[in-house]
């Protein structure tokens, strides 16, 4: 029996294709299949992004440019979670309430569906449109009107920066709206395509402006935030003779803008710099610029005074140290800047952008005495504005469904 088995063994090893070296070559050629299966799959699949990255061009020409390495969050920026104590106000009843103002207890705001509102007690009512509906969309922002920076002037009558459709000032009762500056004007050779926070001259006779790009306009905010375009402007207007004139250029996104109590200098957030900067609009120092604060923690938004003398600016996005910013480490890389733009459109970009409200005091020197913090935006997001009122401040968002309030005396 021993001997019949070797044998049927022996005569199984001499079939062909059951030799060891034909097991080996077997897998060998299935390997290379596999391989070039895979190198094909792969091309194909890369071709459209090789086309993407060497055809397509980028909406953006980004700048290189340099930002200091952001400070540390510790003293007066120790992160804290003093926001979150806000109450949300007209919630679902609002959109986008960018900036605030009041008269008495009446507060007045302007909305992303182009809307003047007016809030009085828990109602929203609207005061006027300065654009033409339908509103909503994207594509519908430039006719139906962005209104951003509102005030108050010294006659009681509500200035109002629309970002789209110009200047206006209006009549807080009957709604009447007068165009003062007309939107997308050509001055010093440039056109107004995106204008956004005012500020008026204790005589109500002069108004100051931010133009914060020539080249993008609002809805296009992120694409000028990354392209670093310093094509930004400080104007004045006077309301006397009509005279429009460029006060300061060459800003990297004006953005929020306060008159100072001497009336000679306001203060303008260039938001892309994370830095505050005083423009001198009057006196011996008319036409100069200095540094108010430079190297903030976050990217400021508008600029309101405070009761104690100071200011209250709005950071909806943080330079985290310790931590890591996007847009601190994309500063001094345009090419990845082309890249993601190629891919990516802003909206799909904004949901990569940590939300981190902050709001700050500061007062002369840029000495910061108080900043409250909401880490991931869970109860104020992409907060815009801080109006202070009666012992409370009252937070704008340029895209949130509410106001938020927060009682000072329980922080």
């Amino acid at each position: 029996g021993r001997v019949t088995t070797r044998l049927r063994l022996k005569l199984l090893n001499k079939r062909p294709g059951t030799s060891g070296a034909g097991l080996v070559a077997a897998s060998s050629y299935s390997g290379k299949v596999f391989q070039v299966t895979l190198m094909s799959v792969g091309s194909f699949l890369l071709l459209p992004l090789l086309v993407i990255i060497l055809i397509l061009e980028s909406p953006i020409q980004p700048e290189a440019f340099s930002l200091k390495e952001p400070p540390q969050m510790k003293g007066c920026w120790e992160p804290n979670l003093k926001l979150r104590q806000a109450q949300r106000l007209f919630q679902d009843q609002i959109s986008g309430p960018e900036s605030i103002a009041n008269i008495g207890d009446v507060f007045f705001s302007g909305t992303a569906d182009g809307q003047i509102v007016r809030l009085i007690g828990r109602r929203v009512q609207t005061l006027t449109r300065l654009g033409t509906p339908p509103c909503g969309s994207r594509d519908q922002e430039s006719s139906c009107g962005r209104p951003l920076g509102i005030r108050v002037g010294p006659n009681g009558t509500l200035f109002v920066a629309d970002s789209y459709l110009g200047l206006f000032e209006v009549n807080p009762t009957t709604g009447e709206a007068t165009r003062l500056v007309p939107g997308g004007r050509e001055v010093g050779g440039r056109r107004l395509s995106f204008i956004n926070d005012v500020a008026v001259s204790s005589s109500g006779r002069k108004l100051y402006f931010t133009a914060s790009s020539s080249r993008w306009q609002r809805r296009d905010y992120l694409q000028l935030l990354m392209e670093a375009t310093a094509d930004g402007r400080v104007l004045e207007l006077d309301l006397d003779s009509g005279e429009l004139t460029v006060v300061m250029d060459n800003l990297r996104f004006p953005n929020g803008i306060q008159l100072l109590p001497d009336e000679e200098s306001v203060l303008v957030a260039e938001t892309t710099m994370a830095r505050i900067r005083r423009v001198h609009v009057a006196g011996l120092n008319k036409g100069g610029m200095d540094t108010f604060i430079d190297n903030l923690p976050g990217f400021p938004d508008n600029i309101r005074p405070s009761s104690s003398g100071g200011y209250w600016v709005a950071m909806s996005s943080v330079r985290p140290n310790p931590g890591f910013s996007v847009l601190d480490f994309l500063s001094q890389r345009p090419w990845i800047k082309k890249f993601i733009f190629k891919l990516f459109s802003q909206d799909v970009l904004l949901k990569f952008v940590p939300r981190y409200s902050l709001v700050a005091e500061l007062h002369d020197g840029g000495v910061c005495s108080r900043s409250f913090h909401d880490p991931g935006g869970l109860v104020v997001a992409y907060v815009s504005e801080v109006h202070e009122h009666a012992g409370s401040l009252y937070l704008g968002s340029f895209r949130s469904p509410y106001v938020a309030k927060l009682d000072l005396s329980q922080v």
